[in-house]
Formats: structure tokens, sequence, C-alpha cells
């Protein structure tokens, strides 16, 4: 069995923005800035078989390319159970397009469907029991943060290896995005 997701590499630039703002969250564990990515698509352990299945349905996907910018931050979890420190994506149907297409590729090859709703965000850190006001100080402080626009011009399979100081994430294959001149969505 391998552990798998679909997701977008952010930019070496719009990286080194989010690696700046690591710190000032005691009981925060950092992701590594070669970590980063935006996950259109939780697939979870599948046999090799299926994952060569899902190669075949990443490789018919046909979307454009587009332009994503990054802002604010938050936390999934309540106040004062915050579990995971996250950026968001600034509105984009051009994303929420490439997700819907992702999703239908995934489904038709045997996969069941996502029941969560796609929430567009980079997560920056897992969370344990951080102090409410210095998380507070960290949300208002970077409230207004803002990256990019950065290119998505691919989509990536990455294989998740899990460890004791986290997960660490292979690039399994990219899948170009481009003009769809000439073709139907």
């Amino acid at each position: 069995m391998i552990r798998l997701f679909v997701a977008i590499t952010i930019a070496d630039t719009v990286r080194q923005r989010l690696a700046g703002l690591s710190g000032g969250v005691p009981g925060a564990r950092w992701m590594e800035p070669e970590s980063l990515h935006l996950t259109l698509r939780f697939i979870g352990d599948v046999h090799e078989d299926q994952a060569i299945d899902i190669d075949e349905a990443l490789t018919a996907l046909r979307a454009p390319s587009f332009a994503l910018t990054l802002e604010g931050v938050g936390v999934f979890g309540s106040a004062r159970r915050a579990r995971i420190l996250w950026t968001g994506v600034e509105r984009n149907e051009a994303l929420s397009h490439l997700q819907a297409k992702v999703e239908s590729a995934l489904v038709r090859c045997g996969l069941p469907a996502e029941e969560r709703k796609f929430t567009p965000h980079v997560t920056l850190a897992r969370l344990r029991d951080p102090p409410p006001d210095r998380l507070g100080r960290f949300l208002t402080d970077n409230g207004l943060f803002r990256a990019g626009p950065m290119m998505v011009d691919r989509v990536t399979l990455y294989r998740s290896h899990l460890g004791n100081g986290g997960s660490a994430y292979e690039a399994l294959s990219d899948y170009p995005l481009g003009s769809l001149t000439g073709s139907s969505p």
C-alpha cells in the first residue's frame, strides 16, 4: 500500500515568503519549506495497481494554467484547540475548476468521492497546545499576509511517507496544465 495525494507545488519565491512566517508560536511544528503544497485531493492508502490507474486518470487531465495568490492566515480547530495553522488562497475560479476536474478523474478511476468541502490552503504548521495569546498575536500580525501571484502550470501526484518527525513527501509524477485551445474542458 502507498499513501497518495494530488497537490500544487508552491513556487520557490512564494515558499521563501511562507518560510518567513515560521516562528513565534510555541507548540508549532513548522513545515519544511520544500514540503509546502496546496492539496487538491487527499487519496490515502491504495494498492500499487490502483496507483497506476490514478496516474492514467491524471495523465488525461486537461485544464488551463492560471495564476494563484496566497492570502491571510488561519487555523483549523477551535481557538482553544487549534491543530493546523495555514495560509489561505485568494478566491480563484480556475483553482476550483481544476480541483473539480481532479476529483472527477479520481472518481472515474474507482475512488470514492471526497465528502469534505474543498478548502484551499497551505499548511504552515501543526499545532500542539499553543498558548492562545501567542497564537492570537500571530494571526493578528499576519492577517494581511499576501504572496504571489504564482503560476500554476502543473499538478503533482505525491507519495506520503509517515514517520516519527511527521510526513515526508515524494513527488511521483507531474501533470502539465496549459492552453485548452481547440479542446473542450
